[in-house]
């Protein structure tokens, strides 16, 4: 019986810009806050600089997912009861299918506990407010590649590139050539069958 290797997959869904959103309930204040993120160097970045600017707010609740895959993820009730601020943020960002995203949200107190499901409405529909303002983008998983050649084989190279639509992202050309790329990660395997012995890659 003949067996088919499932195809690479390698799109996902993100969002293209930040976007904002906003939720009230008795006299409370959610404040949400979408981010297009690639690190979590970034993402931490981000966090301060949201907890600096509500510097006098009593909470910045956050969760973010990162990767094809979504397989780096975190998420911080910063001081809510466990559960009712990070996850139902999280969740949000897990129903919509999303990753490389952060969303934050800031949260300003109006004197009325909300209790236990209150709050985990509250950070939800705060969370949903800011995923619906923002743009769905398809995002491309790839590669990076460092590609060494000898400058007698350029014109091969090149066509390589070209066959896979590859724009390098810098290049040096002399007796040996190095050129780095992004490789879409369906294509990384053909690509690298296609060039052979006739170069050095090595994947970052």
């Amino acid at each position: 019986m003949e067996s088919f290797e499932k195809p690479v997959s390698d799109c996902y869904k993100s969002i293209s810009s930040p976007a904002s959103g906003v939720y009230k309930d008795k006299g409370s204040k959610f404040l949400s806050f979408a981010f297009p993120v690639e690190s979590e160097d970034r993402i931490k970045e981000l966090i301060a600089e949201k907890k600096s600017e509500y510097f006098d707010a009593r909470h910045h609740c956050y969760a973010y997912r990162l990767g094809l895959e979504g397989k780096i993820w975190r998420m911080n009730d910063d001081g809510e009861p466990s559960s009712t601020a990070g996850k139902p943020i999280l969740g949000q960002i897990l129903s919509n299918e999303l990753s490389d995203i952060l969303i934050i949200v800031v949260r300003y107190f109006g004197g009325t506990l909300l209790g236990t499901s209150g709050l985990i409405q509250a950070y939800k529909s705060a969370a949903a407010d800011a995923i619906a303002n923002a743009e769905i983008v398809d995002k491309i998983a790839t590669k990076e590649v460092k590609i060494v050649f000898s400058y007698i084989l350029m014109n091969d190279i090149m066509k390589i590139l070209k066959n896979y639509r590859i724009i390098p992202k810098s290049q040096q050309f002399d007796n040996t050539c190095t050129i780095v790329s992004d490789v879409r990660l369906s294509d990384l395997d053909g690509f690298i069958k296609a060039i052979g012995s006739k170069a050095e890659i090595t994947t970052e």
